[in-house]
């Protein structure tokens, strides 16, 4: 145990528990990026303070808290420092866990510098993190985007600026939870597998080929810095993309057969490839999701799979694929996917799972 005695817990703090891809460039500057992001703590008194600084894209940013189970958002300044204080029950609960996570993607990169306690308390040991690891590789869907958005179900997506954008409410998380595992959501709204298609960074348009293996990545915010996967093996990796790749030309779908389709599939293979060179002995689960879209683009990925020759990586089609909203997926389609996302991979029998 350590005491705060009102003083501000550094972010190296060893009782401070990290998941997810984080720039340590600065040790007093963890900078989270991609969603899902978290760290966590235990600590008594009454007082919890959370010291950031904020970079923002687009949108409003938001971070998320989880305080002995309560959710909130908390929203973050466009640029520069804050102080945000989180209220703590002070009654009949001695000792209090919080779980501070990235609720967004690119939008916007946020340091975590610290935290901040009562006088004389205390900053317990986190919860020891599960065996269990799983990565995933998506867009908006597996990074949560417009997922609070409860009453646009099975529709179109309402105007919005970032404030129905929730990493914990994603499939990809969900599906974690459920498999009582940690995760690494390497996702991006808007990005498609190849550069120049999709949405995302327009009008440049960076793909996840480019993506993947960064821990910092969007352009405003300086030059990209490269991810150390030492630092993380996981067992599972899910792949979802497949679904921004028809902007501007759906020509997966026109032109099965043509040069451009060939050279997607192509990539996704060599993708795939890159995938199991760093992670030698894991299963890869190729997917996309209930987003609607043409099924030539998850004939594309069954193709490709096959061509891989290699049975650990292997195809998941949701039982209403392509065809389930839309929108972007809320919180009870999110769950939906993840039930049964969650319940293919259990029946892997990956190994050291228990």
């Amino acid at each position: 145990m350590e005491r705060g005695a009102g003083m501000k817990i550094k972010p190296d703090n060893e009782k401070l528990s990290y998941t997810g891809r984080i720039d340590w460039s600065r040790k007093d500057e963890p900078v989270f990026v991609f969603p899902c992001t978290s760290v966590c703590m235990r600590f008594t008194g009454n007082t919890l303070k959370i010291h950031v600084k904020n970079r923002q894209a687009y949108w409003d940013n938001y971070l998320g808290c989880i305080l002995d189970g309560k959710q909130t958002a908390l929203l973050l300044p466009q640029d520069g420092e804050a102080v945000l204080v989180i209220p703590v029950e002070k009654k009949g609960i001695r000792e209090h866990e919080a779980l501070i996570f990235k609720r967004q993607d690119s939008c916007h990169e946020v340091s975590f510098l610290g935290a901040e306690l009562a006088d004389g308390a205390l900053l317990l040991d986190a919860p020891k993190k599960p065996e269990r690891k799983i990565e995933v590789y998506g867009d908006s869907v597996s990074a949560g985007e417009v997922s609070e958005a409860v009453d646009y179900t099975g529709r179109e997506d309402p105007q919005h600026n970032g404030e129905y954008s929730n990493s914990w409410y994603s499939y990809a998380w969900m599906t974690a939870r459920l498999l009582n595992a940690q995760i690494h959501d390497t996702a991006q709204g808007g990005i498609a597998l190849l550069d120049k298609t999709g949405w995302f960074c327009e009008p440049e348009y960076k793909g996840m080929e480019t993506v993947w293996d960064k821990v910092r990545y969007y352009p405003e915010f300086g030059e990209p810095k490269a991810w150390d996967f030492k630092q993380y093996t996981p067992q599972a990796v899910i792949v979802a993309v497949g679904q921004n790749d028809s902007h501007p030309d759906d020509y997966m779908k026109e032109d099965y057969s043509g040069e451009k389709a060939e050279t997607w599939r192509r990539h996704y293979r060599m993708f795939l490839e890159k995938l199991r060179g760093k992670y030698p002995k894991a299963h890869i689960i190729c997917c996309t999701t209930l987003l609607c879209h043409d099924r030539a683009w998850d004939d594309a990925i069954g193709q490709a799979v096959r061509d891989m020759g290699d049975d650990k990586i292997t195809q998941y089609l949701f039982q209403r694929n392509g065809r389930g909203t839309p929108g972007h997926l809320r919180i009870p389609e999110a769950e939906e996917m993840a039930r049964e996302l969650s319940a293919y991979i259990s029946s892997l029998n990956i190994e050291g799972w228990k």
